[in-house]
């Protein structure tokens, strides 16, 4: 399928809608649902989620319990909104718009930056997932799964494309998308804001080490030719050279 002839994919929409007390929003409320959310993240980066309360949560903000109960229904269900922002930034990349001219190679390298930054910018809600992946209900599983997915689905027809042009060098797709995306994922593991690389560094060192993993090659008539990427001897090459005789079998 042409790049051009994408179509927008449409996010899901979140696994769990907020349900404490609030059932209309009012002047502020977003706001005071934002401190909520950001004393929580503290919280649970500092303690990890099994050993953060709502009692903690409630004494960080010097507020009473059901300041909290009026926008949140309970502990999972902050920790599932702080981790459905990330979760959505970064799987919806690649949706890219129908008419968008460039070619695979470019949208696939431009959507594996977009996701490097944005793993980083939702710092440390980003990492969530992979550190306590326990934490989750069934239907935010099941939502994320779904984004998830369709993220591969566009990297895989994105690599295949750029494959088949000449600019990316690799053998098997899928292996070869996750490998890439790994490359942010393992950030968890190590990363810490204020390092001797800024945000801005960090990301071009790691699109710099995904592009490799791809094979890219900004010069596609340099590539191997098929029969010496299968790894045919020199002497079938040699023969097959010979038989090629005619201007248009040589082109």
């Amino acid at each position: 399928m042409p790049a051009t002839s994408r179509k927008i994919s449409k996010t899901p929409p979140p696994p769990v809608a907020p349900r404490g007390r609030q059932r209309f929003p009012t002047a502020g409320s977003d706001e005071k649902r934002e401190r909520i959310l950001k004393a929580a993240e503290a919280l649970f980066d500092r303690y990890g989620y099994a050993s953060t309360t709502i009692e903690q949560i409630v004494q960080a903000l010097g507020v009473t319990k059901p300041f909290v109960y009026y926008y949140f229904r309970n502990k999972q269900e902050i920790f599932e909104t702080l981790c459905w922002a990330p979760t959505e930034a970064c799987f919806t990349v690649l949706d890219f718009a129908a008419d968008d001219p460039r070619p695979a190679h470019e949208k696939a390298i431009d959507g594996l930056q977009r996701l490097i930054a944005a793993t980083i910018a939702h710092y440390p809600a980003g990492f969530f997932p992979y550190r306590e992946p326990q934490a989750f209900s069934p239907a935010y599983l099941k939502a994320s799964r779904n984004v998830a997915q369709q993220f591969y689905k566009q990297l895989c027809e994105l690599l295949e494309e750029g494959r088949a042009s000449g600019h990316f060098h690799f053998r098997e797709t899928r292996i070869t998308a996750q490998a890439a995306c790994s490359l942010p994922g393992f950030l968890y593991n190590w990363y810490q804001p204020g390092g001797r690389l800024g945000p801005a560094e960090m990301v071009a060192e790691l699109t710099d080490l995904a592009t490799r993993v791809l094979g890219l090659n900004l010069t596609p008539a340099a590539l191997p030719t098929p029969a010496k990427r299968r790894g045919n001897p020199p002497s079938a090459r040699k023969n097959s050279t010979k038989k090629s005789t005619t201007p248009s079998s040589t082109t």
